[in-house]
């Protein structure tokens, strides 16, 4: 089970990938994603055990100058379901109660999908990374409509300032499962 994930952003595509190449050799850490993404810029996600992690987001910063980097930070003790999410690997067969986060940046929404699931018990559906968004990020989850309103609450409060827009719905058609995710 990987416990931190490392979030690594990057103004120049070029530089992200010498710093992917750099932090899979400093460390066992897994690769979640090491993409271009929107406008312009590459993002790296790696997780692992939290000092793996920390080794390779080092090795990102030494081996790229603080300019080229748009973020790069680590989240110890992040609650497991995160990773699934990222993943695309969460979306459950009913909808419950669906809540909703889109913030300005990928850092952002995985801060804000790990304080909502830490904050009530829901399930995390999908943490949708900034590809073909502006470089944006959304985050869904479903459960009990208490729950989610908790959740949703949870992740804004997370990451102030970053949240562009939020929604609960307490009962979302059955048909908008087969067609957001």
């Amino acid at each position: 089970m990987k416990q931190a994930v490392g979030i690594v952003e990057f103004k120049k595509i070029t530089r992200g990938i010498v710093a992917a190449d750099a932090m899979c050799k400093a460390a066992a850490v897994e690769i979640i994603t090491a993409q271009a993404i929107c406008p312009g810029k590459y993002l790296i996600l790696v997780a692992g055990d939290v000092g793996a992690v920390n080794s390779a987001v080092a090795a990102a910063a030494a081996v790229t100058q603080e300019s080229d980097r748009v973020a790069s930070f680590v989240i110890p003790n992040l609650q497991p379901s995160v990773i699934p999410a990222l993943k695309r690997q969460g979306a459950p067969k009913t909808l419950r109660a669906l809540g909703g986060l889109e913030c300005y940046s990928v850092a952002a929404a995985i801060v804000a999908a790990d304080a909502a699931v830490k904050c009530a018990p829901v399930t995390l559906i999908e943490v949708r990374l900034a590809r073909f968004m502006g470089g944006k990020a959304v985050v869904t989850l479903t459960g009990d409509v208490e729950a989610v309103t908790l959740a949703i609450g949870a992740g804004r409060g997370a990451v102030p300032g970053k949240v562009i827009d939020s929604f609960v719905l307490p009962s979302p058609h059955s048909k908008l499962g087969t067609v957001i995710f």
